[in-house]
């Protein structure tokens, strides 16, 4: 029977063929020979085997193709659940298998959170600097936008590592966020950035000694404290400054690595308004109350304005006013209209150049070189219109004083040459209108024709006036002008000269 188990028949099969061989022998114990009956139950027993045997070989097949088909359905759970392991693992950033560099470098191995030789003497941290542009210089906003390469250098000990060839290692900006860098930033800046076109502009490169060098690209816009006393013929000492916020002088010293060689610019650097005169690095101490000393480095360069443009656009249109302004001195006295419009003009002319040179300048509560120029000239444009009041007004006093001297007739004053030109602005011939005023009244008390023919004849005569008035009128005006007019020829000039020498020498 265990035979038979053992082939893969089942204990029911194996009762069953126990049952039928007591069956078919109920007898088999009578017999003489015990002998005999081992044989027989022998041959019976191989007969069932035979019987047996095909169905037992069927039923193991099936079972080892059961078996094997649950073990591929196993090892494909278990395919698909490492699969699936890995793709977890790739979303869990925890578990990400360290890179080939940072084994290498040792990261996972140090406390990058501590700088270097920490409890020892400060790290050195050197420093250069290579100016890409000056972008812009805004005199409204005293600022200044500057593009540069900033790499710093230092020793990190624990980024050594071994190479045959003495090769160093350079790496992008992700490795940045797992090492300690130095951080230092910019002292009074308003805005910056780091360029990321077409990636992020940085770059590390570590040695096998484990010294390191960190570039960046960086556009910065800083303060710069201008001085516009002198404007435009001002040269702006500006300085761009660097410091580390964290690590004061006892954690980190801030030094240049090339000395003055350590700041370099670019050949091509120009500016629309300014000449760019030198760049120089320089190094100090800042204090700060509550955290102590720090290592401060400077940037300094000096900016020297065109002065072109502001002659162009303020100092030659204000010299044009001022000299226009001249020229009522020299229109006769009595020409009202063309001397008043003329001095408007000029005054409104030097008002708007004032305003359009405020409106491009910070309020600043001190006078600047532009404005002294700019108010000397209004004042001179002024001082012009003055002058005709002055002359008008003295004019009338002599004229009053010339009627009473006539002895004319208290209220009938007739309208004179002097009166009549005051109104209308032309010149008009004493003698003649005189006569025909005084053969006018005289018009009125006899006839008409009479009256007409007389007055043809005076109108003759005035026209032969007219006539021989035109080779004479410079003689006419000179002798009609105030003493104040002739004056104001000669001295308005001189003073604006004797000015602009004073002014050019003291500012240039």
């Amino acid at each position: 029977m265990k035979i038979l188990q053992n082939q893969g028949i089942d204990t029911e099969q194996v009762e069953t063929l126990r049952t039928l061989s007591s069956g078919c022998l109920p007898n088999a114990f009578n017999y003489k020979y015990d002998k005999e009956y081992k044989k027989m139950v022998l041959v019976i027993k191989l007969l069932f085997l035979i019987c047996l045997w095909p169905t037992a070989v069927l039923h193991s097949s099936q079972s080892q193709h059961h078996h094997l088909h649950h073990q591929q359905q196993f090892s494909f759970l278990r395919k698909h659940n490492s699969k699936r392991e890995i793709k977890m693992r790739k979303l869990d950033s925890t578990k990400v298998r360290p890179l080939k560099s940072e084994q290498l470098l040792r990261i996972e191995d140090h406390d990058f959170a501590l700088r270097p030789g920490f409890g020892g003497s400060p790290i050195p941290v050197g420093i250069d600097v290579q100016v890409e542009s000056i972008d812009s210089i805004s005199e409204v906003d005293m600022d200044f936008t500057m593009t540069l390469y900033l790499r710093h250098y230092w020793k990190d000990e624990r980024l050594s590592f071994r190479s045959n060839k003495n090769k160093s290692m350079t790496f992008d900006g992700r490795l940045i966020k797992k090492i300690w860098v130095p951080d230092v930033f910019f002292v009074h800046s308003k805005r910056s950035f780091i360029h990321d076109t077409t990636v992020q502009n940085v770059m590390l490169r570590v040695y096998p000694d484990g010294n390191v060098l960190f570039s960046l690209r960086i556009t910065v816009s800083a303060m710069c404290f201008m001085d516009f006393s002198r404007f435009p013929l001002d040269t702006q000492n500006c300085s761009l400054e660097l410091e580390s916020y964290a690590y004061n002088e006892d954690d980190l010293m801030l030094y240049w690595k090339h000395g003055n060689k350590s700041l370099s610019t670019d050949e091509h650097i120009s500016l629309s308004q300014f000449f760019i005169e030198e760049f120089s690095a320089s190094s100090g101490l800042a204090f700060y109350s509550s955290t102590g000393w720090y290592n401060r480095l400077f940037i300094n360069f000096a900016l020297r304005r065109h002065i072109f443009f502001f002659v162009l656009q303020s100092y030659f249109p204000a010299m044009l006013m001022v000299m226009l302004s001249w020229v009522s001195f020299w229109i006769d006295r009595r020409a009202v209209p063309a001397r008043v419009s003329l001095g408007i003009t000029t005054v409104l002319t030097m008002s708007t150049i004032m305003t359009g040179v405020s409106a491009s300048m910070p309020q600043v509560s001190y006078i600047k070189a532009v404005d002294v120029y700019l108010w000397i000239s209004f004042l001179f444009v002024f001082l012009s219109v003055i002058e005709y009041a002055a002359v008008n007004y003295l004019t009338t006093i002599e004229e009053r004083k010339q009627l009473k001297k006539r002895g004319k007739a208290s209220g009938m004053y007739s309208i004179d040459a002097v009166q009549a030109m005051a109104f209308d602005g032309c010149f008009h011939d004493t003698d003649v209108d005189m006569d025909l005023t005084a053969f006018s009244d005289r018009c009125e008390e006899n006839e008409t024709r009479a009256c007409a023919a007389s007055i043809s004849n005076v109108d003759t005569t005035r026209i032969k006036r007219k006539r021989s008035l035109k080779g004479n009128v410079g003689r006419i005006i000179l002798q009609n002008n105030h003493v104040i007019d002739t004056y104001s020829r000669i001295i308005f000039p001189s003073v604006y000269i004797v000015f602009n020498f004073f002014y050019w020498g003291l500012y240039i």
